[in-house]
């Protein structure tokens, strides 16, 4: 049994949840997001809870049971506070700009690097080396700081690049004499 499909998604104050035609809709103060419901999960919205429970004792509703239920959570958490992640940018001339829907990277490379920001995603930056990517959809924030991430990887002897907040970056000892 699944530890985290047991638990029941508590809708708070201000939000509202919505079954119809095979999509949870959850409306919230920050946006509205959508979900599509696999037929193998049972959906319950009782007293401000959705219940989340297999619809028979099949493999694939055992191993669905727990990943639509964080699905869910992710859902209600997104329409209440939202989703960050922060990109750390290290290097000598690396920096980062935001202007308007445009991101603009100067990562080393003989051009400028123009990253064009996805609607429904907000991003941020407090200094010339931070990026703040903000937004409602955690999957979309998580793509997207992946997407700029993938332009300059930290490289593991000077540690140079773009990395997420937090990221431990395992370094290597250069060249001996």
């Amino acid at each position: 049994m699944s530890r985290i499909g047991k638990k029941p998604v508590a809708i708070p104050a201000g939000v509202s949840a919505n079954i119809a035609d095979g999509v949870l809709t959850v409306k919230g103060p920050k946006g509205t997001l959508t979900l599509s419901l696999v037929d193998d999960i049972t959906y319950d919205l009782t007293d401000g809870l959705i219940s989340v429970k297999p619809a028979n004792d099949t493999r694939r509703a055992r191993a669905f049971w727990g990943m639509q239920r964080t699905l869910v959570s992710n859902l209600v958490t997104g329409v209440t506070e939202g989703y960050t992640k922060t990109l750390q940018i290290t290097g000598v001339g690396y920096r980062a700009t935001a202007q308007g829907k445009i991101l603009k990277l100067q990562l080393g490379y003989s051009h400028d690097v123009n990253f064009d920001v996805p609607e429904g995603i907000e991003i941020k930056t407090p200094d010339n080396t931070t990026v703040l990517i903000s937004g409602v959809d955690k999957q979309k924030v998580g793509q997207v700081a992946a997407e700029i991430r993938r332009w300059r990887k930290p490289e593991p002897y000077k540690g140079k690049g773009i990395k997420y907040a937090g990221e431990f970056i395992f370094r290597k000892e250069g060249k001996k004499k």
